[in-house]
């Protein structure tokens, strides 16, 4: 297999880049960084334009690869652009960033890559940013007439409106959401530590008033259960009165059991003691099975 040439190095560095890139920016530079292995450089609002043309033109960063935005609620300036540029020579991305609030257009760059059309108008439907100059600003994930924009951090999660379809009117139609909650106001609380104010709704459970147990005099250990008699076997009555039946000592018994011994001296009764069983009678010899003749092999022929 042939090898493929390409004049782009395999592995990039980040090494005199940010100074370069600094030099080069110069008024236009706010702040340049790397972090987590990224050159990042923070550029003026109004001037995004002309930095991203010179990264190009000057610089070999010739793809825009993409536009995101970041929401910082508590910053005056709440919204920050990302554009995200690819050297296609050098193997290498920077990353060129400014900031905004909801009133104060940003710049297109349309003008540089018409390809930035369409991020922009994501950023403005997630996130509000307006961008001056481009030629087609419309929502372009959400629907049509769709209120807030998703990607805020203030957004309620379950939005403004919802949808469905009305068997009257025969279309979609949109609805006002009707859940009772300020949606943003969370409270994390520990589960094991639980909150440290009534719940809703736990005003009305009643806790119930723990009362000393009552006892019926010292308690007792838990005796195990046996058989009170010893001829009952547990069984059932028939078992029973055939345990409690007498038999007859035999005579080898009666004479090895004596009072010193210990062992309990069987009582005489009227019934007879069971004997050995009768022995089967003795079947007579079968005859011997006759032997089947077998027949003569035919003898080759030419014997």
């Amino acid at each position: 297999m042939a090898a493929v040439l390409h004049s782009a190095p395999r592995i990039s560095s980040n090494e005199g880049v940010k100074d370069a890139l600094s030099a080069a920016l110069g008024e236009m530079l706010v702040a340049a960084e790397e972090a987590y292995g990224e050159i990042i450089l923070t550029v003026k609002r109004d001037r995004i334009e002309d930095a991203l043309r010179l990264l190009r033109d000057e610089h070999d960063y010739q793809q825009l690869m993409e536009i995101a935005g970041v929401d910082y609620p508590n910053r005056a300036e709440r919204f920050e652009v990302v554009y995200m540029l690819l050297s296609l020579t050098k193997n290498h991305r920077v990353m060129v960033k400014l900031t905004s609030d909801e009133a104060t257009p940003v710049p297109t760059v349309t003008t540089l890559w018409p390809v930035a059309g369409w991020l922009e108008r994501e950023v403005f439907d997630m996130y509000g940013v307006l961008f001056a100059g481009n030629p087609d600003l419309r929502r372009i994930l959400t629907d049509y007439g769709f209120q807030g924009h998703p990607q805020r951090k203030d957004f309620p999660l379950t939005g403004y409106v919802e949808l469905r379809y009305s068997e009257e009117d025969k279309r979609v139609v949109y609805e006002p959401v009707r859940l009772a909650q300020d949606l943003r106001t969370f409270d994390f609380m520990s589960p094991w530590e639980g909150a440290d104010y009534v719940l809703p709704g736990d005003e009305k459970a009643e806790a119930p008033v723990a009362t000393k147990p009552e006892t019926k005099g010292p308690p007792q250990a838990d005796v195990p259960k046996v058989t009170e008699k010893p001829g009952v076997s547990g069984a059932g009555e028939p078992s029973d009165s055939a345990a409690k039946a007498k038999v007859a000592p035999s005579a080898a018994a009666a004479d090895t059991a004596s009072p010193d011994s210990g062992q309990p001296v069987p009582k005489a009764t009227g019934k007879k003691a069971p004997g050995a069983p009768k022995p089967t009678e003795a079947r007579p010899a079968r005859k011997p099975r006759a032997k089947k003749a077998t027949k003569p092999t035919a003898a080759p022929e030419g014997s």
